[in-house]
């Protein structure tokens, strides 16, 4: 995947857009020396709350700021409330997350190890832990004043974000680049998943492409990619 990267950059440009902070998204992408701001030619952390173009940092936002201390409080103390009282099989540490753009909120938290991570993947395919949990904040009257977007994404967590700050919040940073055609590939497109604004955005803005990518695996993502832009 790496040289794959290294050979598209040759010929178009290409970047990121993850919902995990910057720190977290450089150690995921820390393989065989790729550098998550200067490899890409546009690095999208947070949704693009946080965004590098050629290395440069441009403008950010605050979730806080957007919201307000006193409804970011009060939106703390119901997850707080609701992880309080949650059953599941096994609990670990570090269930609210603040980042920039955005909480995440892991039923079982982010310390629990790959073994535990794997195992909650079944217990919430089971127990719906996640939308459950996601139904109860849509279901708060004062929470549904806030405008808050709600997105089941990875294994063990789910972002809450202000509406439009989903990963379509990056495309704004691109649209003055002048590109005949912006392709995405992304692994959670259903209703729900965190690609899937994205996904649906990039298809209504080429109806007559394929430019939306929906992909299972990293190697879906290579044969895309080599039939697009390497085998030709």
């Amino acid at each position: 995947m790496v040289q794959l990267l290294r050979d598209l950059r040759k010929k178009v440009s290409i970047g990121f857009v993850g919902g995990s902070d910057l720190d977290k998204i450089k150690w995921q992408l820390q393989v065989d020396g790729l550098d998550a701001i200067h490899d890409f030619d546009f690095a999208f952390a947070e949704n693009g709350l946080t965004a590098y173009r050629l290395g440069k940092q441009l403008g950010s936002q605050s979730f806080i700021e957007h919201l307000g201390e006193d409804n970011y409080k009060y939106l703390v103390n119901f997850l707080l409330k609701y992880l309080s009282e949650i059953d599941i099989p096994i609990k670990r540490g570090t269930f609210i997350e603040y980042r920039n753009g955005m909480v995440n909120v892991s039923p079982i938290g982010r310390n629990a190890s790959k073994a535990e991570r794997d195992q909650f993947v079944k217990d919430d395919e089971k127990g719906h832990f996640r939308e459950n949990f996601v139904k109860a904040l849509r279901q708060n009257e004062r929470l549904a004043g806030y405008n808050l977007t709600y997105s089941i994404g990875g294994q063990i967590s789910f972002d809450v974000f202000p509406n439009g700050w989903d990963k379509t919040y990056a495309l704004r940073h691109v649209e003055a680049e002048g590109f005949e055609e912006i392709h995405f590939f992304g692994d959670k497109t259903s209703v729900g998943g965190n690609d899937h604004e994205i996904y649906e955005k990039i298809k209504e803005m080429y109806p007559n492409t394929s430019a939306a990518h929906a992909v299972k695996s990293p190697a879906d993502t290579i044969r895309i990619c080599k039939q697009l832009f390497l085998d030709v």
